[in-house]
């Protein structure tokens, strides 16, 4: 890792994110101490810069967050810090402190997943299967949403049925969310598009 610098205040800032989502977490800050038993604890520690004393993240509420990964930026004054939560990040109850009662518009869409559906539209990769779907059109693509919803629809009744497993339902979820993703790029749209009028119906 980069060797961390710390403030005039001996402090560095660390910015946590969710391990599994990418999704930023919370800002706090830390203290030479509160660095070596992240390190050698493997849960985060803080320094609270109004109590002047180190706290671990979720001592009292039991919303610890393991580390999975911990790095310095290139000038070594800021720290990503990489977690699996044990519940939400916020003290207000929300899984995030940068909630702030919005929509997020990748909420169901893994990071990596809207600039790969994109770089697909525009550059039509031979043996793409999002590629082969564009190639058809709004049809192509507007039948294999109806299939995939249909899909999510059965998973979930033989699961109430007690017939069919949790897993098929996210598993034919994922399928639909993703048919509806390269609706969107066909159309030329976005999950923000979505979330902007999401925001307006709240």
């Amino acid at each position: 890792m980069t060797p961390v610098r710390f403030g005039d205040d001996g402090l560095v800032p660390g910015i946590v994110q969710d391990a599994r989502t990418g999704r930023v977490l919370m800002a706090a800050y830390l203290n030479a101490e509160s660095l070596r038993l992240t390190e050698e604890t493997g849960e985060v520690h803080f320094w609270s810069r109004s109590r002047r004393e180190i706290w671990r993240k979720g001592a009292t509420s039991g919303n610890t967050m393991a580390v999975a990964g911990l790095s310095a930026d290139c000038d070594g004054d800021a720290l990503l810090i990489e977690v699996v939560p044990a519940g939400p990040a916020c003290h207000t109850g929300a899984e995030s402190c940068f909630d702030g009662g919005g929509v997020r518009s990748e909420a169901l869409v893994p990071p990596a997943l809207w600039p790969v559906i994109v770089a697909r539209s525009t550059d039509r990769p031979a043996g793409s299967y999002t590629a082969s779907l564009l190639e058809g059109g709004v049809d192509a693509v507007g039948r294999k949403l109806i299939e995939e919803a249909t899909e999510v629809l059965l998973a979930a009744k033989d699961h109430a049925a007690g017939t069919g497993s949790y897993d098929r339902v996210a598993e034919e979820a994922a399928d639909l969310v993703y048919h509806l993703l390269v609706l969107l790029a066909e159309r030329g749209l976005s999950p923000s598009d979505v979330a902007a009028v999401l925001m307006k119906r709240r």
